[in-house]
């Protein structure tokens, strides 16, 4: 009997800032996210907006041993504790945001900036929204993405195929992976056990 071929670990983006006003509480967040995606086996893909990399969710995901891609412009300098990560340098907004949409199986959003928020929208309709397949789960804890939650019902549902299926809420961080790896197997994309 043949072994059964290794599946390919998901390739997550991970949309997330600490710059601005807000919670208090989202560098902890970032950095607990990046280490669940480690832990889990998947790779996190990150895309730097107007220079800022989001250092805490990398950070996490570096001590928990996993695997980091940022997507960047020419100019953006990551702090020299980062400085073995793994950049893609793009020249335009529209080359990072298609390369990133290209990558991922899956984007997750993370209480941050207006900025996080809609490079992840963008991003995802450059995958082709809901006819990608692709799945956006989103942290919505502090009612960060209570907004989102309202029009998925009143404008996605009439738009998107199983709009349940493709925008998933979680209000807790300790429920995020199990969101994110229900969305992944709803999508075909088996999650890395563990």
């Amino acid at each position: 009997m043949a072994a059964e071929p290794a599946r390919a670990k998901p390739t997550l983006a991970v949309f997330a800032s600490d710059r601005g006003p807000g919670d208090p509480e989202r560098a902890s967040l970032m950095s607990y996210a990046g280490g669940m995606v480690a832990r889990r086996k998947a790779r996190l893909v990150s895309v730097a907006h107007d220079g800022y990399v989001a250092v805490p969710l990398i950070t996490g995901a570096r001590a928990a041993g996993g695997e980091v891609l940022v997507i960047a412009d020419e100019t953006t300098t990551l702090p020299k504790a980062l400085a073995d990560v793994a950049i893609e340098r793009l020249a335009t907004e529209e080359e990072r945001l298609q390369r990133v949409a290209a990558l991922a199986n899956l984007f997750v959003g993370l209480p941050g900036s207006l900025a996080s928020a809609a490079d992840l929208y963008k991003t995802w309709v450059r995958a082709g929204g809901g006819a990608s397949g692709k799945p956006v789960v989103l942290l919505n804890r502090n009612r960060a993405f209570e907004a989102m939650r309202g029009m998925a019902v009143d404008i996605l549902s009439h738009s998107v195929r199983r709009q349940e299926r493709m925008l998933v809420f979680t209000d807790n961080h300790e429920d995020l992976w199990n969101k994110i790896a229900w969305a992944l197997g709803e999508a075909g994309h088996i999650p890395s056990s563990n």
